[in-house]
């Protein structure tokens, strides 16, 4: 076991690609996964999990058919499975995923965006 600390500053300064989730730890069967955004992403969803996103630094907006949820620094949201979401974010955005490894970041939607799974940072 190790006794460090993850720094997500640190972590953020190690990647630069926007959309591609890089894992920073993992509890059970679930991964913690940082992530730059700006711009929009694709509409998708997740049939089979629930995905968590945390705002560590910017605004983020996800999009849903029926409406908008706006996420700032310090606050969270999770979308249920199966429901149709798009992030989307003017200035880039640093965030935090917390899903079921294995989880293809673009869901059920094949786009130019999916990113290779369980890259680690």
């Amino acid at each position: 076991m190790k006794f460090d600390a993850i720094n997500f500053k640190d972590k953020f300064t190690k990647f630069s690609e926007p959309w591609s989730p890089r894992v920073i730890a993992e509890m059970n069967d679930y991964q913690f996964k940082l992530v730059k955004v700006e711009g929009e992403f694709v509409w998708h969803q997740h049939p089979a999990t629930d995905e968590t996103f945390i705002v560590i630094e910017g605004t983020l907006n996800i999009e849903f058919r029926e409406g908008t949820v706006t996420l700032n620094s310090g606050e969270m949201f999770v979308i249920p499975k199966g429901v149709e979401h798009k992030p989307v974010a003017i200035n880039e955005c640093k965030i935090m995923i917390v899903e079921p490894k294995g989880v293809v970041n673009t869901g059920d939607s094949d786009s130019e965006l999916t990113a290779k799974d369980d890259v680690w940072v």
